[in-house]
């Protein structure tokens, strides 16, 4: 499987291609990831999303700290084979590390950047701790 599955894909120099969650109920795109050849793999044995992080510089499994799994149904390659997107289900509603449905939760309205979407879940409650990005 491992050389069908890898062969089309176009990794970038990093060894990364792009990866979109996308809710299979309601078509909602959840998160952009990144998966390397590991976590792609991982994801077709499964049936469960894996992914690369390129902040930790490791591979990982989403959900494992946050039990916000994401069950795989379908699992596309783009026309160029440099992306993939997959159709889920969103263990707990919640694919967001800020606690939210989506990632996807400001948007572009009256010259400012608006949240829309209201936090299910508080990050320290499902975290322990609050992340920080910069």
């Amino acid at each position: 499987m491992s050389e069908a599955l890898l062969d089309a894909v176009k990794f970038d120099e990093k060894g990364l291609v792009c990866a979109i969650a996308q809710d299979a109920a309601t078509l909602r795109v959840l998160m952009v990831a990144w998966m390397n050849a590991e976590a792609l793999q991982k994801t077709a044995e499964t049936g469960y999303a894996h992914y690369y992080s390129r902040s930790r510089g490791k591979q990982w499994m989403k959900g494992e700290e946050s039990g916000h799994t994401q069950k795989v149904f379908e699992l596309r390659l783009d026309c160029d084979g440099d992306a993939v997107i997959m159709l889920i289900e969103q263990a707990g509603g919640i694919a967001c590390h800020t606690g939210r449905e989506s990632c996807f939760y400001r948007v572009w309205r009256d010259g400012e950047w608006q949240i829309v979407d209201a936090v299910l879940k508080d990050e320290k409650e499902i975290y322990g701790h609050t992340h920080t990005h910069g």
